[in-house]
């Protein structure tokens, strides 16, 4: 500490003019400094590394001249991050790697706009008061921008609150279907009526979690919408689609959907008028309407109790 103080006196001249010379260097003009402004434990505050680049001193020097001064420097004048807030810093490239836990033996310091006031007076330099009127007018212009925005700020958090309760509802949804098949068995057969989209596509996403191994659809009338109900099935299991050679599934559609949900093949047939749902090789399931249009008029669904049945329905695709 007494090597500290003593450079701390002797060395303020030959600081002073090492400072005055590194402004010019790096200029303190205000775009520059909004920048540097970040906002940790909902304050705005800026990093120890910053602040000695602008003021031309090295970061330890800056530090010293806190810790000389601790009076002058409260928590709400200035703080050390925390590991999660440097990590949080680090994903957004604020802080290098190289500036990180490994490059320095202290976590970063920052500095609110009082602390940053206060720095100017302890560092007592020209470089330092004038970098430090730059800097006040940046955090200023900061908070007259958020002041002027806060109406769009608030709109923003209420769009995202209403995201996050509609993503709650629908997944309380799925767990509500999810329960339910853990329940009980396939229904035998089940009719909708016209509107009752919700309610068909719950029992079509319920049918296709079922399937430990495979999928095979045949519905002449397919798209993205088939897609989406058939993106809910347990992962590793194998999806085969036969459908209209003229379907609306483009080649795009279906790489896509393989990319995340694999693995989708889709083949052509137009030896079939109904649409069959096959579980396994074994459980079999009559659709009364493609799956991409169930509920939006009245259909049924009813399972195909003879196996044989099933069987013979593969073989016509000829497996």
């Amino acid at each position: 500490m007494a090597e500290e103080e003593r450079s701390g006196t002797t060395g303020a001249t030959a600081q002073d003019a090492a400072e005055d010379e590194a402004v010019a260097i790096v200029p303190a003009n205000e775009p520059l400094i909004r920048d540097l402004v970040y906002t940790v434990r909902g304050v705005q505050v800026m990093l120890d590394s910053d602040l000695a680049r602008l003021y031309g001193v090295e970061v330890r020097a800056l530090n010293q001249a806190v810790s000389r001064n601790p009076d002058r420097f409260p928590e709400r004048f200035c703080f050390r991050l925390t590991s999660e807030e440097t990590d949080a810093l680090k994903s957004q490239s604020v802080i290098s790697s190289e500036e990180g836990w490994g490059g320095r033996r202290k976590p970063h310091r920052v500095f609110t706009e009082q602390g940053v006031s206060m720095l100017s007076a302890v560092l007592r330099s020209k470089t330092a008061v004038a970098v430090s009127v730059s800097i006040m007018d940046a955090f200023v212009e900061m908070r007259h921008f958020i002041a002027s925005n806060a109406a769009m700020f608030e709109q923003i958090r209420a769009v995202e609150l209403r995201q996050l309760e509609y993503q709650k509802s629908t997944d309380e949804r799925f767990e509500r279907v999810f329960d339910y098949m853990e329940a009980h068995e396939a229904p035998s057969q089940k009719v909708f009526f016209d509107g009752q989209v919700y309610d068909a596509f719950e029992l079509l996403v319920s049918l296709v979690q079922r399937a430990e191994r495979e999928i095979v659809l045949i519905d002449g009338y397919v798209d993205v919408g088939t897609l989406n109900i058939l993106a809910k099935k347990q992962g590793g299991v194998v999806v085969t689609v036969w459908t209209h050679p003229r379907t609306q599934l483009t080649r795009r559609d279906v790489d896509t959907f393989n990319a995340q949900y694999p693995q989708l093949t889709v083949r052509h047939t137009t030896a079939f008028h109904d649409r069959f749902l096959v579980i396994d090789g074994t459980e079999g399931y009559l659709v009364g309407a493609s799956l991409k249009d169930a509920g939006r008029r009245s259909f049924g669904i009813a399972r195909i109790e003879d196996v044989d049945t099933v069987a013979a329905i593969l073989a016509r695709l000829g497996r």
